[in-house]
């Protein structure tokens, strides 16, 4: 299996690029953040996903084992293939992919070309748990601040009334802004962002 191509760029496209290693010439399909990534870099490393069936060999590349690892869980949803996901990332930043998942912001994974409602209702249902573990991610969601804090915050914020998505999508600005938050500072600053 291949885990990554490091080579000369030798044809970039918003859609594929060309990557030259030792005289092999490799097609690669990218995303369009794997493009503004790679766009005026000669050198570059590919992280690869190798998609094979019985009558195509494809190779999905990528800037960031990051959006490698989101590329995998997207796919491994039903109903969800390896251009639908490519399409998702295209659309979207991984990190946008992410907080719309927490959030359970149907609407905006519904915006992808491709997704329907049963198929954004889907994905957020099977990879929320996932993704804010830390799947499909270098590192986990809340970095340096322990789950079961975020999660004692999230409760208290919803039994004073606040929807478990803008909840979670508050949760998630703190914790990047200030990560390592007391129980009590989590709730406050999630607050002004509620």
């Amino acid at each position: 299996m291949i885990d990554y191509i490091k080579g000369r760029t030798v044809e970039l496209t918003p859609t594929d690029m060309v990557v030259e290693c030792y005289g092999i010439g490799y097609r690669i399909l990218i995303s369009l953040q794997t493009y503004e990534g790679f766009n005026g870099k000669e050198d570059v490393t590919v992280y690869i996903h190798h998609y094979l069936r019985e009558d195509e060999e494809l190779y999905y590349g990528f800037s960031s084992k990051d959006e490698r690892e989101l590329f995998r869980l997207l796919i491994g949803v039903s109903g969800i293939g390896a251009s639908t996901a490519r399409m998702m990332l295209s659309s979207l930043t991984a990190d946008e992919i992410r907080n719309a998942i927490i959030a359970e912001d149907i609407n905006k994974i519904k915006s992808i070309k491709g997704i329907g409602l049963k198929s954004a209702q889907r994905l957020v249902l099977e990879l929320k748990d996932k993704v804010i573990k830390g799947g499909g991610a270098d590192t986990s969601l809340f970095q340096n601040t322990s789950n079961s804090m975020v999660e004692e915050a999230a409760t208290a914020l919803v039994m004073l009334g606040f929807t478990k998505p803008n909840v979670n999508k508050a949760l998630t600005a703190v914790t990047k802004e200030k990560p390592g938050a007391s129980v009590e500072e989590l709730i406050k600053l999630a607050l002004k962002k509620l």
